[in-house]
């Protein structure tokens, strides 16, 4: 299927001198790990990859925030595959075109918990962002439209109480995010899973997985950070960890001001809780043959990093094919295995189940408030309400078990009564 590869970009102005073609450097910025997609028949999508382009070299657009597009454009082609349709098919009758088919998809996939309703809207804007680039450079001409402009009011509140609106330009495509009925969902619209099933994941990533996802895994599980996070740790990060007198816990400094830095989400920085024995474990993967072999083929900016491919390589958070392929692998291991823990599980549902687990014991030994700043302190949120939403999803749990106690034993001597009749 369709693939994001990466390339450094070096700006470069083409001159024909005497019938001669030849390329002269530009005194712009190189741009590293540019992405690109390509087609399954190896052929690439020229269009959107000119339009990423257009994107890194704008002072509007930072290079993750085109990594992110860029992602949901593969996505996007991944889909246009399996369905043997071209990104360009926009016949006579709407409920053929490309663009109303995928937005159907979608929604089915939101409805069906495979995907979180935030995701499948950017997924839609981002796709919708392309195709108006390339009407705008007039890389693209149909017979039908392609969508219908819409405008949204939107009311604003001022500090002084006094209200205005706003006209918000649309489309009949955009796709509204909203939460499906029913779910109680958390950070990213995924949920946590049990203890037990935390240990079956765990347990069968050490005996079908490589060394490196299980060890990612426990360290998603166990400190909450994120995957692009998690492929940014240095070794050094790990020698430097910080001692928390008294609980059997280490802190890592994270972020673009810690030392070493370490990617996070929304550039924040802060120390998250790490136990000494998973520490341990990992210090002592950073010297093992395993790891050093990878580090002789590293380039020199990336010996430091402690996670690296077989070919030493980065993993690069979430953009990583090579674990977005070893994790499918371990779900269709799981699936034969039969172990239901797998269904649905994607890396991030680890950091749900670090927050929410860490706020069950904050809960039980803290104040509400203080457990509240703890928890958003050992997770890096920019955000109190993103922390009180694990408060309201154990309060809500809790309370829906034990109306299901109540009502299994209310209605129990009925059900055996009528089984008996």
């Amino acid at each position: 299927m369709a693939s994001l590869e990466f390339i450094n970009y070096e700006p470069r102005s083409a001159k024909v001198s005497e019938n001669k073609l030849s390329w002269i450097k530009l005194k712009r910025k190189k741009i590293e790990r540019l992405p690109q997609i390509i087609w399954e028949d190896n052929f690439t999508w020229a269009e959107v990859n000119l339009w990423a382009l257009d994107q890194a070299v704008s002072s509007k657009r930072d290079l993750k925030t085109v990594r992110s597009n860029m992602s949901h454009l593969l996505a996007y082609a991944k889909w246009l595959e399996s369905e043997f349709m071209t990104w360009r098919h926009f016949p006579e009758r709407e409920s053929e075109r490309c663009l109303v088919r995928f937005r159907g998809a979608l929604i089915a996939a939101r409805n069906d918990g495979e995907l979180a309703p935030s995701t499948v809207s950017q997924r839609m804007a981002a796709v919708i962002r392309f195709y108006k680039w390339v009407k705008e450079n007039q890389l693209i001409s149909t017979e039908q439209p392609m969508w219908k402009d819409r405008f949204i009011g939107i009311t604003i509140t001022n500090s002084f109480g006094l209200e205005h609106t706003m006209r918000v330009a649309s489309t009949d495509l955009a796709i509204p995010n909203r939460k499906v009925v029913g779910a109680f969902q958390l950070e990213d619209g995924l949920l946590p899973v049990s203890i037990g099933a935390m240990k079956d994941i765990l347990s069968l990533a050490d005996k079908s997985a490589s060394e490196e996802l299980s060890l990612m895994l426990r360290i998603g599980f166990f400190t909450g950070l994120r995957l692009g996070s998690i492929t940014d740790l240095k070794v050094e990060t790990l020698i430097n960890a910080t001692h928390i007198p008294g609980v059997g816990l280490k802190s890592l400094s994270v972020g673009p001001g810690a030392r070493p830095p370490i990617a996070t989400k929304l550039n924040v920085t802060g120390s998250v809780p790490i136990p000494e024995e998973l520490l341990d474990i990992l210090v002592g993967y950073s010297t093992s043959t395993r790891r050093l072999k990878r580090q002789a083929l590293a380039s020199n900016e990336h010996q430091d990093l402690l996670f690296l491919t077989r070919y030493g390589n980065t993993y690069n958070g979430d953009t990583s094919r090579a674990i977005n392929v070893e994790m499918s692998r371990l779900r269709a291991v799981g699936k034969k295995s039969s172990v239901k823990a797998l269904q649905g599980f994607h890396f991030h549902r680890t950091r749900a189940t670090f927050a929410t687990e860490l706020m069950k014991v904050a809960l039980n030994f803290m104040p509400i408030s203080d457990a509240l700043q703890f928890v958003k302190d050992s997770c890096l949120h920019k955000d109190e309400s993103t922390t009180m939403k694990y408060i309201k999803f154990i309060e809500t749990h809790e309370t829906i078990n034990e109306a299901a106690d109540a009502f299994t034993n209310a209605f129990m001597g009925l059900i055996k009564g009528y089984d008996n009749a």
